[in-house]
């Protein structure tokens, strides 16, 4: 059996005996509009999520402009992009303002309230609104933010896209120490959607941070189309998954094209739900809803002919045919039986029990 390992996030138990945690990603999907930042909310709830997240970042205080006019051209998904880098995070940029509102709207709906910070103010601001944290691949080499985000105690969900082996380990040297209520999540950082990155999503790697942090609740952030990875990570141990979530997946912004709409994320959920369940606890047995069933399909020792009373057994004296009646003898038990004799008289087809046979 796998080891047992657990964080809560409130009153809500996060790990390997427990249904999977799910985070919708609503990231930039407000497009700049505080209703409509509330209304994915309520409509993530309704699909199924355990928590709507934000992503509170300053474009000044997360990149460069000037380090991005100097790449040259637009790469992977900002390709597609209309305005410079700068500019679409500071288009964005969530409004610190609607901070409350949304915590509040999150609170009415039943949903866990969470964000990716991308700065100390950011931290300290959302901080008394919070239970968690997930703090984003991009970051993962950001060691002083690491760090200030682990000091406050709260579990923190830490994504790994886009990063060696090292990287992680470098990140989990300086988490750890502080704070053990960790979530270390596999990622794949590219935005396309293409049916491609399949290839690249590597949910094996999951089992080897199952090896080498015993001690931690796995995780994915994904952002491949479909169910697939989800499943895949769910079977292979993850207990939080983070998938982005919009309304629409057509509307103009940097996180539609990739993101889940209601429908999809709900199906998510559902088809989730069914693997939990499917998964089991590991402990082979006769199950529940098997026991007709094994009565039905299995065998017994049968007489093959009417047989008297003190009837010595030989190994030509039963078939091994179904129904197996429940306490009947089964084949294997063949062998045990030969050489001792009936204390009642047995017909044809008779099911041949334990206490009938004295040696």
């Amino acid at each position: 059996m796998s080891k047992v390992i657990e964080l809560h996030i409130g009153s809500r138990p996060i790990g390997t005996n427990h249904a999977s945690y799910f985070i919708a990603d609503i990231a930039a999907n407000h497009d700049g509009n505080l209703q409509r930042a509330k209304e994915l909310i309520r409509l993530s709830k309704q699909a199924g999520a355990d928590c709507a997240k934000f992503q509170h970042f300053k474009a000044s205080k997360i990149v460069s402009d000037q380090g991005f006019k100097q790449l040259g051209a637009a790469q992977s998904h900002q390709s597609a992009w209309s305005k410079s880098v700068y500019q679409v995070y500071e288009q964005y940029e969530l409004n610190r303002e609607w901070n409350e509102e949304l915590s509040k709207t999150a609170l009415e709906v039943g949903i866990d309230f969470m964000t990716t910070p991308y700065d100390t103010e950011a931290v300290d601001t959302v901080d008394p609104l919070v239970l968690a944290w997930k703090i984003g691949s991009g970051d993962i080499t950001y060691i002083q933010f690491i760090e200030y985000i682990a000091k406050t105690n709260k579990p923190v969900m830490i994504a790994t896209g886009a990063s060696s082996m090292d990287d992680v380990d470098r990140a989990m040297k300086v988490i750890f120490p502080l704070n053990q209520k960790l979530v270390l999540m596999q990622c794949n950082t590219n935005y396309t959607g293409s049916i491609e990155n399949f290839k690249y999503i590597n949910l094996n790697v999951l089992k080897t941070y199952k090896e080498k942090y015993p001690n931690v609740v796995l995780g994915l952030s994904d952002h491949s189309p479909g169910h697939a990875s989800v499943l895949g990570a769910i079977s292979l141990g993850a207990r939080v998954i983070e998938k982005h979530f919009t309304d629409d997946t057509t509307r103009v912004g940097p996180d539609h094209g990739f993101s889940m709409n209601p429908d999809t994320w709900k199906d998510m959920v559902l088809r989730s739900r069914e693997l939990e369940a499917a998964l089991g606890d590991g402990v082979k047995k006769v199950e529940d809803n098997e026991l007709q069933t094994a009565v039905l399909q299995q065998r017994c020792l049968r007489a093959n002919k009417q047989l008297q009373i003190g009837h010595m057994i030989t190994l030509n004296d039963f078939e091994a045919l179904r129904p197996a009646t429940v306490d009947a003898l089964k084949p294997y038990r063949l062998n045990e039986v030969v050489g001792k004799k009936l204390k009642v008289k047995l017909e044809l087809g008779d099911a041949l029990m334990a206490n009938y046979l004295r040696d």
